[in-house]
């Protein structure tokens, strides 16, 4: 599949407008937007424009609400309860991240935990701009069992993304976005397409063993990363996100590619600090850079791969995309164009 190269701006215009053919309410379909696109200029194409369609399909056949109006209670000074009402995730992201940044601008942490939502691509779009407006933040939602429990052989809990970001004003942020797998599902579904064993470690057979057969890897689960102590965190991330907001949680979650139909009541948290209350920004930007120059000095094991922080490579992409346009696909991009003739 070929690529094209577009301005992020052009980019962020066409999907847009899109969205918004598709039945969206102009500002909601900028938001929801705005968090596909920027998850293209880092590079993380699985979750950036490619899902327009795959939530337009959604909508088609009734699994989410294209008209949904987002609620947003605040029920404390700095907490607020967020109901997507089954609409698009990254639009009920995108309010929740809202909610939570008024929260922490009122009384220093706020926290939104959404429900009723559908897949809100990836964290890394939303701590990014949380930490462009000086916020620390740790993001985390619930998803499609794909892990079995530590020791089981059924999948019973979610690949449950989060995130942790820290701001740098005038300088990079720093910001980590992981899954509980150590391998994604589409990164085995590639290798079995190339005829291709995967990695020891990766994944299981239904039977619960250990296999680096890609086909008997789909029939099977993803493993954690770190063993049980992933499993672990990945119970923690749905008792939060999904449990402790009303939305879903394990098995009650719906697969939107078995079941588009149905919605999926998946659940987000954010929780965001302010961080210019705890210091200046001065104070934050010198101790930031001191600390990624510790990091980065690391005397690299391959001279050929510098020790670099948790998402300092997608920043690198980000960075030159901005300045000479956008990576997609050509039929993603003919997509897009379709959905305004």
């Amino acid at each position: 599949m070929s690529d094209a190269i577009i301005p992020h701006q052009q980019l962020l215009t066409l999907a847009t407008g899109a969205l918004a053919a598709a039945g969206l309410r102009p500002d909601d379909a900028a938001a929801t937007a705005e968090i596909l696109v920027l998850a293209d200029m880092f590079g993380l194409r699985t979750h950036g424009i490619s899902r327009v369609m795959q939530y337009a399909e959604r909508v088609r056949v009734g699994g989410i609400d294209i008209a949904a109006e987002v609620a947003v209670t605040r029920v404390a000074p700095g907490l607020a309860s967020v109901d997507g009402r089954n609409g698009m995730g990254p639009l009920v992201g995108a309010r929740a991240l809202q909610a939570a940044k008024e929260g922490a601008a009122a009384v220093g942490i706020g926290a939104a935990f959404a429900r009723g939502s559908n897949h809100f691509g990836p964290i890394m779009p939303y701590a990014f701009l949380a930490a462009q407006e000086g916020y620390a933040s740790i993001i985390a939602s619930n998803a499609t069992t794909t892990i079995a429990p530590w020791g089981g052989k059924e999948t019973r809990v979610g690949n449950n993304p989060l995130g942790i970001g820290m701001p740098n004003p005038g300088g990079e942020p720093i910001i980590l976005d992981m899954a509980m797998s150590v391998a994604a599902r589409a990164k085995i579904r590639s290798l079995l397409q190339k005829g291709e064993s995967i990695p020891e470690g990766w994944a299981a057979d239904k039977d619960g063993k250990p296999t680096t057969d890609a086909r008997a890897a789909l029939d099977g689960f993803l493993l954690p990363v770190g063993g049980h102590k992933g499993y672990g965190l990945a119970v923690m991330v749905d008792l939060l996100a999904g449990l402790l907001s009303g939305a879903a949680y394990l098995t009650q979650v719906e697969a939107w590619d078995k079941n588009p139909g149905l919605a999926q009541n998946l659940g987000h948290v954010f929780i965001l600090i302010d961080t210019q209350k705890l210091g200046s920004q001065a104070w934050l930007h010198e101790r930031m850079d001191d600390f990624r120059e510790i990091l980065n000095s690391t005397p690299p094991a391959d001279p050929a791969a510098p020790v670099l922080a948790p998402g300092e490579r997608e920043l690198t992409i980000y960075a030159r995309q901005k300045n000479e346009g956008v990576a997609v696909a050509e039929a993603d991009l003919a997509a897009l164009k379709a959905m305004l003739a």
